[in-house]
């Protein structure tokens, strides 16, 4: 391995900065002597463009990842269906005034409580960088853009999480029992500078090594004053961070990451981030074997220059070791390596295969003319093989799929080089096929009816309730498996296609050992010799339940579809007498230990749409007095009945004294195990009237408005997520010091919701509004205030509206 810095006086530095537009460009070097100068030029920001649309749909497939893992929390908490979860966080987000992928970190952060957590809870904390991105949205979306690979998590590592402190490249290194490194995965670097740097012997000082041997991180200004190589040394020469990943107090790696500037001493929250990536990256390399085994190839040159070379090819690209049988043949061989381009025709990824045996990942290759035989004979005899066309084969779920492909094969040495490209879209058609299945609860089968043999995939023994490991069982057995009522079907279903060879279909109840019965469809077809004699029948059981339940209960509804509706009037009624009875549309003013408090109330247009929105005002035992508004998720009697209970919830526990955060703290606690799949927004106050404090918490609420001297202002955010969602959250909780003559806006989000506007918008129309010079002012202000407000805001939905105001006389 060299280590020495690249010349800069190389063409390949010149080719390099075709793709970095806005680099300058010597004279004479911006293009071949009478190209147009402006072609290069033009080719540059096409490169450019491309890269940033690539690395754009990449963060927003890294995004999606962390909206479904999001939609996933919501889906066990509520019981519902991910149509419906992902509806659900819409609403919360608009509910919440913030992005669905916000809300959709802080989901995960509170259901996960690792150290993400731990560490977006302390970023939000520190209020002297309010203006930096989410911390918690950021690591959730590195981790989620990461799908186990390790190339894949320092691809998504390095967008999302270090792209905003400024680094511009990272390294993720696999520490090896004989003290040397490997290259696992790295991201920012051109080209060369990977395989440069494949493989680090023991000795080599590098940052990553004085990081393994010191056991702590180590951070160094400039690369190059520390007298230490290391992968980019010619094209990143200022700051680097080595980092050591490890779980369970074991270090299994370093996580190396290098900037392009000097660096400065970084904050203790910085630090605290780079920990965290690198124990994700731990655990990615604890799951994945290395690709390339590395660690002997110092003992192996020439095994050093075939890897090199399998890395270097566009093409999907095994490195095969024989394994030798008693009598020194070939008996299988070890896939040693796969490239980077690597792709498996069966869907599956590349460190699945790497370090695997040929036969195990692919054991149809062992048919006769197939793929072993092939590679088996180039081996013996040194003769490369190569066809335009061959035909390959594996397993998926017990199925066999096949592709098309361009195969070479070629001996280097002691092992086989195999190369194969495959015909567009093949390599997903095994993951489509797998997906397919699953979701349509779909087994296939096949039968040998000379041999007795039986082959069935995963999915089959679970339709039957059987272990992997149990016998098949043969079609002639199946009316003993099913009822007894379909008895008559079924061996009209076996004397077409056993008796009459034909395709045939029939729909039974099976009779599973676990007693639980499933409603079954069975198609198959026979396999005749070349005496139309049946041999064999293959075909597929699909599990046919959920349709055959969806049409009883089409059925029963049918039945009973016009006392449902007569239900569900009565329903809404009431749910509008008890809306009604605790929150009237209106109230006058109420003076309250030195505060004036109007109240307004809109209930939703449609009388079907009654809301849960409500608030309170009360007085408590220890001079205080309690403020809150809050908003139920849906509709209805239950959101009304939750409405009530947890009004009536936080008076209770507002009697205890306690902070509005722990207020808030117990009410989510009430909401997750005592209430049935509520979930709900909440703004909390206490107000003192001997020192004129107002302490406030929300619970992903949009927050107060404050109106003091002709202004309005929004309350400093503080943070907490909604009521419900998930348990133990904790809630931040501000405080602010009133004076007389000051206003306090509490409301839901049906005063400003409008369905082409983002919510920031309508908050800013709000506070225009407040403060409008046209807004009523006097002794009665603040009742004609709320009715200035309520009448002119601009929200264009159905759904019902709370706003409370309060002076301070």
């Amino acid at each position: 391995m060299t280590t020495s810095p690249r010349d800069p006086s190389q063409g390949a530095n010149a080719v390099h900065d075709l793709h970095q537009p806005g680099v300058p460009h010597p004279a004479g070097e911006r293009g071949r002597p009478g190209a147009p100068q402006g072609a290069i030029g033009r080719l540059a920001d096409t490169v450019e463009r491309l890269r940033r649309e690539l690395e754009q749909a990449h963060h927003d497939a890294h995004g999606r990842a962390l909206l479904d893992v999001a939609k996933g929390v919501l889906v066990e908490r509520l019981k519902c269906s991910p149509l419906e979860a992902a509806g659900q966080l819409e609403t919360l987000a608009a509910q919440t005034g913030s992005s669905a992928i916000e809300l959709a970190a802080d989901l995960v952060n509170q259901a996960s409580r690792d150290r993400i957590t731990d560490l977006a809870r302390e970023f939000v904390a520190d209020v002297a960088r309010p203006a930096s991105p989410s911390i918690g949205v950021r690591l959730r979306t590195a981790e989620a853009g990461a799908t186990g690979d390790a190339q894949a998590m320092a691809d998504s590592i390095l967008q999302h999480a270090l792209h905003p402190l400024g680094a511009t490249a990272v390294v993720i290194w696999a520490a090896n029992p004989d003290q040397s490194l490997t290259l696992a995965a790295s991201a920012g670097f051109t080209q060369q500078e990977p395989q440069r740097w494949r493989h680090v012997p023991p000795g080599v000082p590098t940052p990553a090594r004085r990081c393994l041997d010191e056991r702590a991180a180590l951070s160094y200004p400039t690369l190059s004053a520390s007298l230490l190589a290391s992968i980019g040394q010619s094209e990143l020469s200022g700051g680097r961070v080595a980092v050591p990943a490890g779980t369970g107090g074991r270090i299994v790696g370093v996580l190396e990451i290098c900037w392009p500037h000097p660096l400065p001493e970084q904050p203790q929250s910085v630090q605290r981030q780079l920990e965290v990536l690198a124990e994700l990256c731990a655990a990615t390399l604890e799951t994945a074997p290395h690709l390339d085994a590395a660690a002997s190839t110092d003992r192996d040159p020439r095994l050093t220059e075939l890897l090199e070379l399998a890395d270097a090819l566009t093409d999907s690209c095994l490195v095969l070791q024989p394994i030798s049988d008693d009598a020194g043949n070939a008996a299988d061989f070890l896939i040693r390596h796969v490239n980077h381009h690597f792709v498996d025709f069966a869907g599956r990824p590349r460190t699945r295969i790497a370090g695997a045996r040929l036969l195990d990942a692919y054991p149809l290759a062992a048919e006769p003319g197939g793929l072993f035989e092939k590679i088996d004979h180039v081996l013996a005899t040194g003769e490369p093989f190569r066809t335009d066309r061959m035909t390959l084969s594996a397993m998926v779920d017990g199925i066999p799929i096949t592709t098309a492909a361009r195969v070479v094969i070629s001996r280097q040495g002691a092992h086989v080089l195999v190369m194969w490209e495959l015909d567009d879209g093949a390599a997903q058609v095994a993951s489509l096929l797998q997906h397919a299945q699953r979701l349509g609860r779909i087994g296939g089968f096949e039968e040998n009816l000379l041999t007795c043999e039986i082959a069935w995939n995963d999915t089959l023994f679970d339709l039957h309730g059987l272990a992997a490991t149990a016998r098949p069982l043969p079609l002639d057995q199946l009316s003993a498996h099913s009822h007894p009522d379909d008895a008559h079907s079924i061996g009209r279903f076996l004397r077409t296609l056993l008796h009459h060879g034909r395709p045939a279909s029939v729909a039974f109840r099976l009779q599973r050992a676990d007693t639980f019965a499933r409603h079954i469809r069975v198609v198959a077809e026979p396999v005749l010799d070349d005496s139309a004699r049946v041999v064999a029948v293959r075909g597929a059981y699909q599990d046919v339940s959920a349709q055959h339940w969806t049409e009883v209960a089409l059925a029963a509804t049918r039945d009973q579809l016009a006392h449902t509706e007569q239900e569900a009037a009565e329903r809404s009624r009431l749910a509008l007498q008890l809306q009604h009875a605790i929150m009237p549309p209106s109230s006058g003013p109420a003076d309250l230990l030195g505060l004036r408090i109007g109240v307004r109330y809109r209930p939703a247009e449609k009388d079907h749409l009654v809301g849960g929105d409500w608030y309170d005002a009360v007085p408590l035992p220890n001079g205080q007095v309690l403020l809150c508004v809050g908003d139920i998720a849906g509709h209805g009697i239950e959101a009304a009945t939750g409405m009530v209970a947890l009004r009536n919830a936080l008076r209770g526990l507002a009697t205890t004294g306690a902070d509005p955060g722990q207020l808030l703290a117990w009410l989510n606690t009430v909401t997750h195990h005592f209430t049935d799949q509520v979930t709900a927004t909440a703004v909390c106050a206490l107000y003192d009237p001997a020192t004129g404090r107002l302490r406030w918490a929300r619970a992903g609420h949009l927050p107060p408005i404050l109106l003091r001297g002709g202004t309005a202002t929004p309350l400093p955010p503080v943070a907490g997520i909604l009521l419900g969602a998930v348990e133990g959250a904790e809630y931040q909780q501000g405080e602010i010091q009133l004076t007389s003559g000051d206003v306090l806006l509490m409301y839901t989000d049906g005063l400003i919701e409008r369905r082409d506007c983002p919510v920031s918008d309508s908050i800013d129309d709000l506070l225009a509004l407040a403060q409008d010079d046209r807004s009523p002012n006097g002794p009665d202000d603040l009742e004609r205030r709320l009715d200035h407000l309520l009448r002119h805001a601009d929200a264009d939905t159905d759904d019902d509206t709370c706003l409370i105001g309060v002076r301070v006389d």
